[in-house]
């Protein structure tokens, strides 16, 4: 099983969708809401990520978005 880590903020429409698909898949996950936690948002900014939710998975390369395909991929 990968490790899978949300980055989110609040009211984020896209970061809801990602986590509820995740539930749906059931794919756990570590979130880590950047406003409560600031410090990781220079690090995506970093990585040149300038929208949430942000999807790291061991192993593989981030994303930014919803994206079920590739969320679905995770199943595989």
């Amino acid at each position: 099983m990968s490790e899978i880590t949300v980055f989110t903020k609040n009211n984020c429409v896209q970061c809801k969708m990602t986590k509820k698909y995740l539930d749906q898949l059931g794919l756990g996950f570590k979130e880590i809401n950047i406003e409560e936690q600031p410090e990781y948002l220079a690090q995506l900014k970093e990585q040149g990520f300038k929208q949430t939710p942000v999807v790291q998975v061991a192993g593989r390369e981030a994303f930014a978005g919803f994206q079920p395909a590739v969320l679905k991929q995770l199943t595989a």
